[in-house]
């Protein structure tokens, strides 16, 4: 059964609809997994890195290798397929969730994740009856807000047991399916291989696009790389510091709310931001304020504060990045740059980590915090310079 609809083009809110649930679906997993694999499956914390670094790598092959098809099949049926098999991998884990199944079914639904997420992002390309900058903004709104109603609701269905959680998620999936089989039957997807411009292998990006994106992907890397440590190590430093871990965990609930009122305003603005840069550079120098503050805080109010510029970073610079990228790549290899946006960000939330926990190992949690912000400034410098150099040359698409 193909349901066509009746548009030209997807319509947005149905994508946003498609990336809410997806990021629900996850957001009822990834939480548990430290807290899982440990204390109900009782592994080392060691096994439990070996594991989300498996499952970022799965993650990060899935992004890419969803660019690349996307370029090169039927995109609507790709996505169906891509629903079905994370469906499927989501009920694997309803069943069989011990040891070792539950890393297994977990790097599974890491390569599906990756996928989907390249797909969402990938099909707001196609959307040419709204301006590249606001489509990508409400993606990344709708994905952060289904964040915050799964994180919201993963620790009460837990503790009726994990197989509900996967059942909830495998739902979800289920609905995600029908959703793509009667809205995103349209010309512009399920014609996007046909319709390109020119075969991808004969496309040859101008030097100055190429260099742009490249320096957007390094930017990328690194970001996530020092934006990690809030994920990873910052919950060992605050309860160091006397600071409950409760009051760690409402951080993120801080930052879930922030991301959603900060990209009001970004989508409010939208008319005025004309360039993305201007989102770019100011979200990547919030995010060097944001360690710089760390440097000096002992006190849970300034920790509130920097997590808040963190925010504002994250939510102004992030889904600027892969706009910039659309403008920038014509439509026979949107997939594919799409897909390594999204792989460049999940290689930097594999590698921070373990990088950082290595780099305060050697030397100290305020070293790491001057390094972060060293690292993030160099890498507004580069951005700055790029931009001055090479955007005014670049081919817009």
């Amino acid at each position: 059964m193909q349901t066509k609809t009746n548009g030209k083009e997807i319509k947005l809110p149905w994508l946003l609809v498609a990336g809410l649930l997806n990021n629900m679906g996850q957001s009822f997993i990834w939480p548990l997994t430290t807290i899982y694999i440990h204390d109900a499956l009782h592994e080392s914390l060691t096994m439990v890195g070996i594991v989300l670094l498996l499952n970022s790598t799965a993650s990060i092959i899935g992004a890419y290798l969803g660019g690349w098809l996307f370029d090169r099949v039927n995109a609507y049926r790709l996505t169906l397929v891509v629903t079905v098999y994370e469906f499927l991998a989501t009920l694997f884990l309803i069943f069989w969730h011990g040891w070792p199944a539950f890393p297994i079914g977990l790097v599974f639904m890491g390569f599906g994740s990756g996928l989907l997420i390249t797909l969402i992002n990938s099909l707001g390309t196609t959307i040419k009856s709204r301006d590249g900058r606001y489509v990508f903004n409400m993606i990344y709104f709708m994905q952060n807000l289904g964040t915050v109603f799964g994180t919201m609701m993963v620790g009460f269905v837990y503790q009726h047991g994990v197989q509900y959680l996967f059942m909830i998620t495998a739902a979800m999936y289920f609905l995600y399916f029908f959703i793509v089989l009667l809205q995103f039957n349209v010309p512009t997807i399920s014609h996007h291989a046909q319709h390109r411009d020119q075969p991808q292998s004969s496309v040859k990006l101008p030097r100055p696009n190429l260099i742009v994106i490249w320096t957007l992907f390094i930017s990328l890397i690194v970001i996530w790389i020092m934006y990690e440590q809030w994920v990873s190590n910052m919950a060992v430093y605050m309860t160091d510091q006397g600071i409950p871990l409760t009051k760690y965990s409402f951080l993120w609930t801080i930052n879930a709310a922030l991301i959603l009122v900060f990209q009001m305003g970004v989508n409010i603005l939208g008319d005025r931001i004309r360039n993305p840069y201007y989102q770019i550079i100011p979200g990547i120098a919030a995010v060097v304020v944001s360690f710089i503050i760390l440097l000096f805080v002992k006190q849970y109010g300034g920790f509130i504060l920097a997590m808040a510029v963190l925010t504002l970073g994250e939510a102004t610079a992030f889904p600027a990045i892969p706009a910039l990228v659309n403008q920038l790549t014509p439509l026979a290899v949107k997939g594919k740059y799409q897909g390594s946006v999204n792989a460049a960000a999940s290689a930097g939330r594999a590698l921070g980590p373990l990088l950082g926990g290595i780099l305060i190992d050697a030397t100290s949690y305020k070293f790491m915090f001057g390094f972060a912000a060293v690292a993030v400034v160099v890498i507004l410098g580069l951005v700055i310079i790029v931009r001055r150099t090479f955007y005014a040359k670049t081919v817009r698409y």
